[in-house]
């Protein structure tokens, strides 16, 4: 017997080509400045109808993701039903492509797919900036994974404007088994810096670059405020970043709050020899070729629900 229809929704991985910090804010956050990237490397959530709400994960670093009310897709769609006043239920099945507590958002994506894929499961028919609204209560990083491509962030990085990017770019992700987290990492930046300006900005020239394509004007500026930071809770990371430097990559910085590096390459190319040079360098515990901007949260297929 065919079971009731599911809904499989993929969501991107992101990469901060800009990250500003500034001081802490009213609402107790740090005020951000930041150009997102959405990229080639995915997670991938099937809801299906069922009895509450359950999830379960495979994938990259599958063991180290809880499948419980703290997982932040379970929390979407308990927000979701609260938000809709739906009685319905969902089994969510994740798996994850984006590496977890890496600084690319995997959690995020997670949670922007199941609002996605719950509202269509449901008919729940909420507009995509209801949606938005709904994301941004789940954490300053899930309103991008719902929108991807290019966008600049500010306040918690929560507030987006879409950003035009001019064709392909190509990057790799030297990335490490072990995460970081982020509360430590903003941590350790207070108290590097005492004085923080109270509200960043993003440079212009690195939104030019994207504009024009330019590869190499986007290495000229790609900056992330939280990298030393990073770096002094994890020393190997410069290690990390002197490969990238040794390697035909234009430029490589910390993504988000690490432990993820990217590199930019001037092309698909090149960046299949920096990803050879940071392998043979033996710093990363993979090393992966992705492309950007890709598309936000969007529906796959119609599956069909697993059946015992």
């Amino acid at each position: 017997m065919i079971a009731p229809a599911a809904v499989h929704v993929r969501a991107p991985g992101k990469i901060n080509l800009s990250l500003r910090v500034g001081a802490v804010g009213a609402d107790g956050y740090h005020r951000l400045a930041t150009v997102f990237q959405a990229v080639s490397l995915y997670e991938d959530v099937v809801a299906e109808a069922a009895e509450g709400i359950s999830l379960s994960v495979t994938g990259r670093a599958a063991a180290e993701v809880p499948t419980d009310e703290t997982n932040l897709a379970w929390r979407a769609a308990q927000l979701l039903a609260d938000a809709t006043g739906t009685g319905a239920g969902v089994h969510l099945r994740i798996t994850k492509g984006v590496p977890t507590a890496g600084g690319m958002a995997g959690g995020s994506a997670d949670a922007a797919a199941a609002l996605l894929a719950c509202d269509l499961l449901w008919g729940t028919g909420l507009a995509r900036e209801e949606l938005g609204e709904l994301a941004a209560e789940l954490g300053a990083d899930v309103p991008f994974a719902l929108t991807g491509q290019t966008a600049i962030g500010v306040g918690r990085g929560d507030v987006l404007t879409p950003a035009l990017a001019r064709g392909r770019f190509t990057w790799v992700l030297a990335m490490s088994d072990r995460g970081l987290s982020t509360p430590e990492v903003f941590r350790v930046w207070d108290e590097q810096n005492p004085a923080a300006a109270p509200v960043p900005e993003v440079e212009p020239e690195l939104m030019h670059a994207l504009v024009a394509g330019d590869p190499h004007g986007v290495a000229r500026y790609l900056v992330n405020d939280l990298q030393p930071a990073a770096i002094e809770l994890r020393p190997e990371l410069q290690d990390v970043i002197d490969a990238f430097e040794a390697s035909p990559s234009l430029a490589a910085i910390v993504s988000g709050s690490g432990p993820t590096v990217v590199g930019i390459a001037a092309g698909p190319g090149d960046a299949a020899d920096v990803a050879e040079s940071v392998r043979a360098a033996g710093v990363a515990d993979e090393v992966l070729v992705v492309t950007g901007p890709s598309l936000g949260a969007r529906l796959v297929e119609p599956v069909a629900a697993e059946v015992d």
